[in-house]
């Protein structure tokens, strides 16, 4: 598999939010003359400016200015007793009043804090233009480096901070969030993304009044399942898929988190993003530096479609997803079609399915390993990475030789991070279990308790996990890492008595330094961020995965939803979604084949089933449907996202469409999910293409006739943006995937 090389390597440094630095000794100067620094991408700008008494203020993001400097007349107009614009970086302590992105007591036990402006470069580093304005505190030897990332061609800004400690002795942070925004505007409008286990990524809108909302997690550990890091601003009006204002971003972060958005009194809206500091608070020694995690921005004047396209590039050609370039394979997971309960002759009917239906890999999902405690059910098991030699005597290498002769790559499941309390490990290592060291009641959930990867013995468990089972067969080119659980029980038992409101964050980073150990010794191997579905669907995680899973329900018609919701801030390539048995496992619905299919293409299309109990014209049809979704992947995974219809809206349907970068080629779904009437059609105007052009129509995946009138016939763009196309799809889970093609 190809790698990033520049870009890994950025995202690798990035991605660990606090390292040891030797920090300069010798005192800062705040220096108050006003000046504007502009932070501008092709199409957007930000911009920052610094007051008379070295203030650095927030002052615009928005589209792009010719002429950023007549902010500076600004500076007569502010009060000087209390803050009228909002600073660039809020902190307790002076005039500012708004919600502090940086509260800190001091090695005297000040708690105050107030920074002024010292200097600022403009560096490029890969495709970035990096901005770095360094502040420092007026009393204390104590500074923050806010560095801002800007993408160009992407329009995306990419945000964090670097706190460092100069002060004699420890000082004490309480809040250290990555960045705040300001905007104004009459009225505010988010979008938030969220739900439960199985409902990952719903989406819903409120209209944001005075005071604070909070969008924020403190599970640790598939930590944005219920509420995802990321949101959408609609400035002036509700959020419209075409039109209007908005403001995207995303927390690149895998544990708690916080993102508020507090309307003032003057209806400016700030917005801070970051580490969630709830019982959380962080001790910086003297010469230690804290960086904080990145928070990926985007500015749109046409709507949310511009803002996710924004993102979904930046995310496959600027590293936010590990490997973007290349497609993961089509596959077979054991899951749902075997669960624990499989013999080598079991998984090699699996594997013959899978290879005679033209798909590209098998995986091996959870059951394949522990002997004294085997592994034949969640009761036991975890944290005994050997292989099962009752259920699988000839071992891995068996499984995965024959998948490889039979044309397949081979994948397999693990959950390191979890331990069974039936294990040998637990027996072994209790000194090893977050909470253990409390001394009270353990609880567990799915029968399983959480090891505590803020201890580097732990740390070199995990990546042992991997690299021992990446050694079981030369064959294994794709793990599944799961997290089946959230941290209740808090306490590390390696941290001492006064650093454990710091478990919560060394656990992450103690994440990330696994992660880059196994991308510095596996650069290729392809790895799916699970966490009981969609648990880690977040950019921090998706820097070092190929992939992640959007949800454990595989139900086709809450998919819909889910994946609808998920496009919104993530691309395609890294959205795995399956075709799964009926009645669903999760909901007991029952939807057609062709409607499951259609649904699964729309992401990395798999399959998670029993293949022996589809008959021989659904394995015709699965044929066929992973043969012409192979021919369409390329657009599918990288090209520009249009939602042309959402399921949220009235009508019971949703649509939406991938196209080509240069308007050669479209793949257009569209799913009805209730019953609409005879008298009804989805009628859709398909916003992306190019309007001088011609485009043949085809519908694929068709088993009876073609459902549009003009099959087969060529259209004009203009005649499609504007017009579009009625289609009679009328009756629960109907659907259709259309092929358009650029013709002379």
């Amino acid at each position: 598999m190809k790698k990033f090389t520049l870009l890994l390597a950025m995202a690798l440094l990035s991605a660990v939010p606090t390292s040891a630095k030797k920090a300069k000794s010798e005192p800062l100067t705040i220096d108050p003359t006003p000046r504007v620094i502009e932070i501008a991408t092709d199409r957007t700008s930000m911009v920052l400016t610094v007051d008379e008494d070295g203030s650095l203020m927030f002052d615009y993001y928005g589209k792009k200015l010719d002429d950023p400097t007549p902010f500076l007349s600004k500076k007569s107009y502010r009060r000087v007793d209390f803050c009228t614009d909002p600073m660039a970086y809020i902190t307790q302590g002076g005039r500012e009043q708004r919600q502090a992105s940086l509260a800190v007591t001091h090695s005297d036990g000040d708690l105050n804090t107030k920074l002024g402006y010292v200097s600022h470069t403009v560096d490029s580093r890969g495709s970035a233009v990096v901005t770095t304005v360094q502040l420092t505190d007026s009393k204390m030897p104590f500074d923050v480096r806010l560095v801002y990332e800007a993408y160009p061609s992407q329009d995306v800004i990419v945000a964090h901070s670097e706190i460092t400690n100069r002060e004699t002795g420890d000082v004490r942070l309480r809040n250290y969030f990555s960045a705040n925004i300001s905007l104004t505007a009459d009225r505010y409008y988010l979008t938030q993304f969220g739900g439960a286990w199985a409902r990952e990524m719903s989406m819903f809108e409120s209209e944001l009044t005075r005071g604070i909302k909070s969008i924020s997690s403190q599970k640790q550990v598939r930590a944005v399942q219920l509420e995802n890091p990321s949101f959408m601003l609609s400035l002036n009006r509700p959020l419209d898929e075409n039109t209007g204002e908005v403001v995207a971003g995303a927390l690149a972060w895998s544990g708690n988190f916080d993102l508020s958005f507090e309307v003032d009194d003057f209806d400016i809206l700030n917005i801070r993003a970051g580490i969630n500091p709830y019982s959380a608070e962080y001790t910086l020694h003297t010469g230690e530096t804290f960086i904080t995690p990145d928070v990926i921005l985007t500015y749109s004047g046409e709507g949310a479609g511009e803002a996710s396209r924004n993102l979904h590039d930046w995310a496959r050609e600027c590293g936010g997803v590990y490997d973007a370039e290349n497609a993961c394979p089509t596959l077979l997971n054991s899951w749902e079609g075997a669960y624990f309960d499989f013999d080598p002759t079991v998984l090699k009917h699996m594997i013959d399915d899978a290879a005679d239906m033209g798909l590209e890999m098998f995986v091996l999902d959870d059951g394949w390993f522990g002997n004294e405690f085997p592994r034949n059910s969640t009761k036991q098991g975890l944290g005994d990475w050997q292989v099962n030699l009752a259920k699988l005597p000839g071992g891995i290498d068996e499984i995965a030789s024959y998948a490889v002769s039979k044309g397949l790559k081979f994948g397999i499941w693990i959950e390191p991070e979890m331990i069974s309390p039936r294990s040998e490990l637990a027996r072994k290592h209790p000194d090893w279990v977050v909470g253990r060291n409390t001394g009270r009641e353990m609880t567990t959930t799915r029968n399983q308790w959480i090891l505590d990867l803020s201890n580097p013995e732990v740390q070199d468990f995990v990546f042992g996990v991997f690299d021992n089972t990446m050694k079981l067969s030369p064959h294994i080119s794709y793990i599944k890492w799961d997290a089946n659980r959230h941290v209740e029980n808090t306490g590390s038992p390696y941290l001492g008595a006064d650093e454990q409101s710091m478990f919560w964050v060394k656990y992450t980073q103690g994440l990330y330094n696994v992660y880059k150990r196994i991308r510095e010794a596996y650069p290729d191997v392809i790895i799916q961020a699970c966490a009981s579905g969609g648990g880690r669907v977040e950019y921090g995680a998706l820097r070092y995965n190929d992939e992640a899973w959007t949800s454990d329900n595989t139900d086709a018609r809450t998919r819909v939803f889910i994946q609808y919701g998920t496009s919104h801030i993530y691309p395609s390539v890294m959205m795995g979604s399956h075709v799964s048995t009926v009645p669903n496992h999760q909901t007991g619905g029952i939807t057609p084949l062709k409607f499951r299919f259609d649904v699964a293409m729309s992401g990395r299309l798999g399959m998670e089933l029993q293949p022996k109990h589809l008959s021989d014209k659904e394995k015709a049809f699965a044929r066929n449907a992973i043969a012409t979704y192979k021919q369409l992947r390329p657009t599918i995974m990288h090209g520009d996202l249009y939602r042309l219809h959402s399921p949220y809206e009235k009508g019971n349907y949703a649509s939406l469409m991938y196209v080509e970068k240069d308007k050669s080629r479209a793949v257009m779904f569209t799913y009805c999910f209730e019953y609409r009437g005879r008298d009804t059609v989805c009628r859709l105007k398909l916003t992306g293409l190019d309007p001088e052009r011609k485009y043949r129509l085809r519908e694929v995946n068709v088993e009876d006739k073609p459902v549009f009138w003009g099959e087969g016939m060529v259209f004009s763009g203009e005649y499609l943006i504007d017009e579009g196309v009625n289609l009679p799809l009328t009756k629960r889970y109907t659907s259709a995937v259309f092929v358009l093609e650029a013709v002379e």
